[in-house]
């Protein structure tokens, strides 16, 4: 895994930094109870996240067979309840604050791109104390499309003030390796995320780590 000497890293949250199913699984049952409908379990939660709250709303209703016109109903409760629970049940993946400081100590500026909303990921990194390690948080409301598509990697290295080929991406799915791919960034993926329920090494990056503290650089 040659990597070379990146000037900046992105790192996404959910799958990798901190394991937050345990929030989503809360949160969509308390929605669904309220709606009447079916619960669903952590093993659909694991397949279905990482495409922004949107998706996963969308998903899981069309998974307990209720109607779109139900959605905008779903949207607001999950929302409501979200901001409360928000880290609640989501703990920090063993080897991320090390990685994170070794990270910094190689004195790379790091920004955090995620699909979950901005105001949550400010708010979920503060909960886990790990928002001073970040210079900026873009979350997925944050420009006009989200992961996959290259635009929020792009305008983060436009914050950072980087180039796409020296700023490393650090993710847990495709998503995060095809919207590198498409920026023009490097990419290393974890591999107990969530990529949504398929083999993570199927995909297309430039390396595989078991814990961010495992991350080597030139």
């Amino acid at each position: 895994m040659n990597l070379g000497r990146p000037h900046a890293a992105i790192v996404d949250l959910d799958g990798t930094m901190v394991d937050t199913l345990g929030d989503f699984v809360v949160v969509l049952n308390i929605v669904l109870g309220e709606l009447k409908l079916p619960a669903v379990d952590r093993a659909f939660v694991a397949r279905t996240v990482g495409k922004g709250s949107e998706h996963l709303i969308r998903r899981t209703l069309e998974a307990v067979g209720a109607g779109a016109s139900t959605y905008d109903d779903a949207w607001a409760r999950y929302q409501q309840h979200y901001s409360r629970i928000n880290g609640a049940h989501a703990i920090v993946f063993a080897g991320v604050v090390g990685g994170l400081e070794a990270l910094r100590r190689r004195g790379l500026p790091l920004a955090c791109v995620t699909n979950k909303p901005t105001g949550h990921a400010v708010d979920l990194l503060r909960g886990k104390s790990l928002d001073r390690y970040f210079a900026v948080v873009f979350g997925g409301d944050a420009f006009e499309r989200k992961k996959p598509d290259p635009l929020p990697l792009l305008k983060c290295c436009e914050a950072l003030g980087t180039e796409p080929r020296d700023t490393l991406m650090i993710g847990d799915s495709s998503n995060d390796a095809q919207a590198a791919r498409a920026a023009g960034c490097p990419v290393v993926l974890v591999t107990y995320g969530y990529n949504h329920g398929e083999p993570i090494r199927d995909v297309d990056a430039d390396g595989f780590i078991d814990r961010l503290d495992e991350l080597q650089l030139a």
